[in-house]
């Protein structure tokens, strides 16, 4: 096994271990080299916006409108070696806050740091941000670490077993070439310099992954065989939960890790700092993992590899190498266990194991609060088949106990302090979920699981397609999918007949406006329609809406009159998920509960309204996830 080296001349580092080379800039801490298998850089370096590999973020001061604020680069100004012996290299690039070039920078310490390990095939990093007493009040809205791979020589991008191609170049995104759509990030290629190519839609939106399936990606290089991965062996450190979903690799080449953003939750998953408020977090380690093959044909196989390494550093996880007081061991972090059971008494008379339940640590909070959650750290996991679970290398603090059901509509949610200390090991017990039930179920639409994904997705319209997810489980990710709403109700709106009806292919993935003209659009009126054979005078009936996204939308419902004024119901404005636009089939989820009095419906026919009202754009709208209307309660005798 070679040596592990570090040199340090004209400002540049270089750590090198035989296996790869790793060159940085000094003090930025910009990394400008990676030699590898012949190749002398895997970085683009030619490109004069984005080049090389770098952390940034993007902040604004308080009362910014939006999440489109200023991109900082995270240049060090300050360089150290904090290890260096004949098994790890670590090197820190630190940037404290000048409030000299505030116009400039985010009020936060910087500490990015690089480590490579003598025989290891990659190098990790992290970054510490600290918001400390003496800093001024800020918001800050994505925090990344991004490579920009060299773009004659990655040309193959995988993210999943079935999610993975040949790409486009990034000069096809350009016009000319390029046809931009309804928004900058979907284009349609036109013109591509690959023929292969022409007629498909590049979006980088159609490569987002959920939190929890987001491990490793990357690119494969064919001439060497060589492969770029991206591994995140932990989600502690990542915003808004396991289904939290973000971007990956895309055109470019690209490939980012990202830590916060508000992708598929708008502003509600920014980071609100008061002035003088003091806040620190560590952002990864993250693992950029190399790999090759002796023989071209095989290049496809560094996809498997990558994913065997991608195991090999999550059981590794907690690391034990970082060296900073801030990346606590496995010995520095607590264990909690318990059980989760379900008590629904309309389903059964005895509470069931949570199956397949989703349990997670975050800060305290309110129910579901975990969702919107951006400052602390997360550990979650999920129940076995007899609703047992346990999760392990918890960080020391203050936590809530969160939880969600398939199955089940609303969030568990124990308020009680969980206070996880260095070495411990917390057993919970049986905990009960009871969900919101008032009574006997009398029809549902769609299967409460917190995604859109069950309901009917169209074929995309041929001139805006995307070949790898034609016959795809994730078929929601073509481009433009909001418009087939309007070719197949031209002229009149949904309606659905409970009994009749199939969910899987009557009801609409989405809730959207109708198309009428160029820039024109109209409200659209869902009707359910279904029958009540016995009605119970002077009861209450309930009607469940729980929602998988929301884009700047009104939902009002109405029963037997859809001119009722006011309506039985109104949301009120909710929603900045932009999901409907970003293929996303969920952003962040909710929960209505409407009381229906008898008075209201008859024995026989009956019909409930649901208008999205705000018709200003395409992309305003709602993904149901479920529908339940409740008859009155039943008596216990």
């Amino acid at each position: 096994m070679a040596d592990l080296k570090l040199y340090v001349e004209d400002h540049q580092a270089v750590i090198d271990n035989g296996i790869l080379q790793l060159t940085l800039s000094i003090p930025e801490g910009t990394i400008i080299g990676i030699r590898y298998n012949g190749i002398d850089n895997l970085l683009e370096l030619n490109n004069p916006v984005l080049n090389g590999g770098f952390w940034d973020l993007n902040w604004a001061e308080p009362g910014h409108q939006g999440t489109a604020g200023r991109f900082d680069v995270l240049d060090g100004t300050s360089f150290k070696v904090i290890v260096e012996d004949e098994e790890q290299v670590e090197l820190s690039f630190t940037r404290p806050w000048d409030p000299s070039l505030q116009a400039d920078h985010s009020p936060l310490n910087i500490d990015k740091r690089f480590i490579m390990l003598r025989g290891s095939s990659g190098f990790y990093s992290y970054a510490i941000y600290e918001h400390s007493k003496e800093m001024p009040a800020f918001n800050l809205y994505e925090t990344r670490i991004v490579f920009m791979l060299k773009i004659d020589t990655f040309h193959y991008m995988a993210i999943a077993d079935n999610r993975q191609r040949f790409m486009p170049l990034p000069d096809d995104r350009l016009p000319g070439r390029g046809e931009e759509l309804a928004y900058k990030e979907a284009v349609l290629l036109v013109d591509p310099i690959e023929p292969e190519f022409k007629g498909e839609v590049d979006d980088k939106y159609q490569y987002s992954c959920e939190n929890k399936d987001n491990r490793v990606h990357g690119w494969i290089c064919f001439d060497p065989p060589v492969g770029f991965w991206q591994i995140s062996p932990s989600n502690e450190f990542r915003t808004g939960g396991p289904t939290k979903q973000d971007l990956t690799s895309h055109v470019n080449p690209t490939t980012l890790a990202m830590f916060v953003s508000a992708h598929y939750g708008g502003e509600d998953l920014s980071l609100q700092f008061e002035s003088g408020e003091p806040w620190k977090k560590v952002f990864g380690p993250v693992f950029i993992c190399l790999n090759s093959v002796s023989d071209r044909n095989k290049a496809l196989s560094l996809w498997d590899n990558a994913k065997e390494q991608m195991e090999v550093e999550t059981q590794s996880w907690p690391y034990g190498f970082p060296n900073s007081e801030d990346f606590p061991g496995s010995d520095e972090r607590g264990t909690l266990t318990g059980r989760l059971l379900v008590y629904d008494r309309y389903i059964s008379e005895q509470p069931l194991p949570a199956i397949g339940a989703y349990v997670g640590l975050a800060l305290p909070g309110e129910t579901g609060s975990w969702q919107r959650e951006s400052k602390g750290y997360q550990f979650w996991t999920t129940v076995d088949e007899k609703g047992y679970f346990g999760i392990k290398n918890v960080r020391t603090g203050d936590y809530n106990l969160y939880a969600w059901v398939p199955g089940f509509v609303g969030d568990y949610h124990r308020d009680v302090s969980i206070s996880i200390t260095s070495g411990c090991e917390v057993d919970l017990g049986n905990l009960v979920y009871e969900p919101p039930r008032d009574g006997p179920t009398l029809w549902e639409i769609g299967i409460p699981d917190r995604s859109a994904a069950e309901f009917h997705i169209p074929d995309p319209n041929p001139k805006y397609v995307n070949r790898l997810y034609l016959n795809h489980p994730d078929r929601f990710r073509q481009y433009g999918l909001w418009e087939r709403y309007a070719d197949l109700y031209p002229n009149g709106d949904l309606v659905y007949t409970v009994g009749e009806s199939d969910f899987r292919k009557d009801w609409f993935f989405a809730h959207v406006n109708r198309k009428t003209g160029d820039g024109a659009y109209e409200a659209t009126t869902w009707q359910i329609k279904f029958q009540l054979k016995d009605l119970y005078e002077g009861g209450t009936y309930s009607l469940r809406l729980a929602l998988a996204s929301a884009q700047q939308s009104v939902l009002e419902v109405r029963v037997n009159d859809p001119q009722a004024n006011p309506p039985q119901f109104s949301s009120g404005l909710v929603g900045k998920d932009n999901a409907i636009a970003r293929h996303g089939i969920h952003g962040l989820c909710y929960l209505f509960n409407v009381d229906i009095p008898s008075a209201q419906l008859t024995e026989g026919d009956n019909t409930i309204f649901l208008t999205q009202t705000r018709n200003t754009s395409p992309f305003y709208g709602i993904m149901y996830d479920y529908i339940r209307l409740e008859a009155p309660p039943v008596s216990n005798s």
